[in-house]
């Protein structure tokens, strides 16, 4: 059951941004988990401007708000989605041709903003991918901490069939996720691959059968929100932060996210957990 949004407490912005409800995403809170789904199912839950904007908004909230203590990301229907509406947008007459640069400019405040959310917000993100994932869809799917795909998916970059580069970081996740010669089978080949090939390759966290999909997601997800939340958050980071730093700097960040995660209440329970021989009961603090 969803919690309810509690409109006189401090607006940290997942308040607003669930009462505003982005056309497109369907959003709520329960138990700790934001669940944040692509609802455009008859357009394969293509992105358009307003919902990478809201996905932005966000993640942006759930990284600052103590209730989200996980994010579940998936999209109605049959498939998760199958990129970015580029298409300019419509309105009374001809739209006008984009003036040069467009794209440099906007992209940064867009979907290149959106994957480095992912990738750095301090709340484990798990991402639920059915049918096809294919442009920014599979920049999702790549960018999230765990993805658990059925077994029968379709992973695909597919640009090279509209001759343009790819963008949404493909062409950074899928080498750090696959190595450099798979991720040229899919950059420069248009090479698609299951499910079940993008788990043995590594480039995704589980492939289930269609039908379990749900269970296995709701199951792990489960997990990372008893958590602790804190210190979940500061690992996800060190580990990001590690395919960049020297030995010598990623270990002062250690130190740095150990004294953090000490300090937390949930260190604190783990402790007492140890002591008395129990199960810790985390509060995400």
């Amino acid at each position: 059951m969803s919690e309810p949004v509690d409109e006189g407490a401090v607006d940290d912005g997942t308040a607003a941004v669930v009462r505003d409800a982005t056309p497109g995403l369907a959003v709520h809170l329960a138990d700790g988990v934001l669940h944040v789904v692509l609802d455009r199912p008859a357009q394969a839950n293509v992105l358009d401007r307003g919902m990478v904007d809201g996905l932005n908004r966000l993640l942006e909230a759930a990284g600052a708000d103590e209730r989200v203590r996980a994010v579940l990301l998936g999209g109605a229907g049959d498939d998760f989605c199958v990129g970015v509406d580029a298409s300019p947008a419509r309105g009374a007459g001809e739209a006008p041709r984009p003036r040069v640069g467009t794209l440099t400019r906007r992209l940064p405040q867009e979907q290149h903003r959106l994957v480095p959310l992912l990738v750095g917000v301090q709340t484990p993100v798990v991402c639920a991918v059915q049918g096809r994932a294919h442009d920014a869809g599979l920049a999702l799917a790549l960018a999230a901490d765990f993805t658990v795909v059925a077994d029968d998916a379709e992973l695909r970059v597919g640009f090279g069939g509209r001759g343009t580069t790819p963008d949404s970081g493909l062409t950074w996740l899928l080498p750090h996720r696959v190595g450099e010669v798979r991720a040229r089978e899919m950059l420069l080949l248009d090479r698609g691959v299951t499910g079940a090939e993008a788990a043995a390759w590594g480039m995704v966290h589980a492939a289930v059968p269609a039908t379990q999909l749900d269970v296995a997601v709701a199951d792990l997800v489960e997990q990372l929100a008893r958590g602790a939340t804190v210190a979940l958050g500061l690992a996800k980071w060190l580990a990001h932060r590690g395919q960049a730093a020297h030995l010598e700097e990623h270990l002062r960040d250690e130190a740095f996210g150990l004294e953090l995660s000490a300090r937390s209440e949930d260190f604190r329970e783990g402790l007492a957990a140890l002591r008395d021989r129990r199960d810790p009961s985390f509060r995400g603090r």
